[in-house]
């Protein structure tokens, strides 16, 4: 019980610590910038509303790149509304809808990514999952999924009929809050087994769910990810880091420490060659790691990493665990609001 109260006045001490020092920052974390018809991960911010959120950083903040953060972090000078901008995955619209308009308002970002994707004709597993489960269709009543060698079966039910009406109202519905019974939380049901599969075992599932559902094999090109020449044109200029984000985006703890050293290393590889330029900055796909993982990106070369953890960046941070918040697809006041709440949190 001594211990139990001990660590709880020490966490009260550090969030007053936090709320009280001028020396503090925060890390945005931004997938898409795009507008599509369905986004059960909340990862698309419209153009129009990321032109607003830079707006707001340009007007009342002092915008760093993750480099910049990272080394006045080192030096314990942490500049007073410090705000970076970081961009996870890969997706093509990064470089589309994402860099013009951060070169617009001068504001500097890093892209970390999953270099197995990159000129891929498959969309990321996530959104081919969504393709084939969310769209207003009927599918069948059940299904039957073998992996690593344990069943898994789902009985759809009332869900297996899927309406258009049905697709509108879970637009605005989390994944992670869906309701039991609904295609919404099938559909997380499903992701939560995929998650931690390996790359080949994940698309053998995901092969056999597109034969059950009798869908369309086609990517769509609103969902694709870059380009090689698309990633090199972005990395171009001053304002852009391209940081490693993994080979297959996989659930890292889950995995062999062999397994992730090479997820890890690879991608750095991979990186370097395609841009011609040191990659230092990693991201933890799903923010999942473990301590072995940490020491793995020490080890390879990064001086710094980020996850998600949501929480500001003070002098007492940990550089291989860089705690960020999401930017959701918040207009102009709400995105103000959000920062200021932050910030003061």
């Amino acid at each position: 019980m001594k211990i139990l109260r001990t660590n709880k006045l020490q966490r009260v001490l550090t969030r007053l610590q936090k709320k009280l020092t001028s020396s503090k920052g925060l890390i945005l974390t931004y997938h898409r910038v795009a507008q599509v018809k369905r986004d059960p991960w909340c990862l698309c911010v419209t153009p129009q509303h990321f032109n607003e959120h830079l707006e707001v950083l340009q007007k009342y903040y002092n915008p760093l790149s993750l480099q910049q953060l990272v080394k006045a972090l080192g030096e314990n000078r942490i500049p007073e509304r410090a705000v970076v901008v970081t961009f996870d995955d890969g997706y093509a619209d990064n470089f589309y809808h994402a860099k013009p308009l951060l070169e617009k308002y001068n504001i500097p970002a890093t892209f970390f990514i999953s270099t197995g994707y990159i000129g891929q004709n498959r969309e990321f597993w996530w959104d081919e999952l969504e393709r084939l489960i969310l769209q207003p269709k009927k599918l069948p009543e059940k299904l039957r999924l073998t992996i690593g060698g344990n069943v898994y079966q789902w009985n759809l039910d009332q869900a297996a009929n899927y309406t258009e009406e049905d697709c509108q109202r879970d637009r605005t519905c989390k994944t992670w809050k869906a309701k039991p019974g609904s295609r919404l939380f099938f559909y997380y049901s499903i992701w939560q087994v995929l998650r931690s599969l390996l790359k080949e075992e994940r698309q053998k599932i995901l092969d056999e769910i597109l034969e059950w559902a009798v869908a369309e094999p086609t990517p769509r090109a609103t969902h694709r990810s870059l380009l090689p020449e698309e990633l090199s044109a972005l990395a171009e200029g001053e304002l852009v880091e391209i940081g490693a984000h993994t080979v297959t985006h996989p659930f890292l703890s889950a995995q062999s420490i062999t397994l992730q050293r090479d997820e890890i290393k690879q991608s750095k590889i991979d990186l370097e060659q395609m841009i011609n330029r040191p990659v230092t900055s990693f991201s933890y796909p799903f923010g999942d790691r473990s301590a072995e993982t940490i020491e793995i990106v020490k080890n390879c070369g990064f001086n710094c990493t980020c996850s998600t953890d949501q929480d500001i960046i003070w002098p007492k941070s940990d550089h291989f665990q860089l705690p960020r918040f999401d930017a959701e697809n918040w207009d102009k006041k709400q995105f103000e609001n959000q920062l200021l709440k932050w910030f003061n949190s």
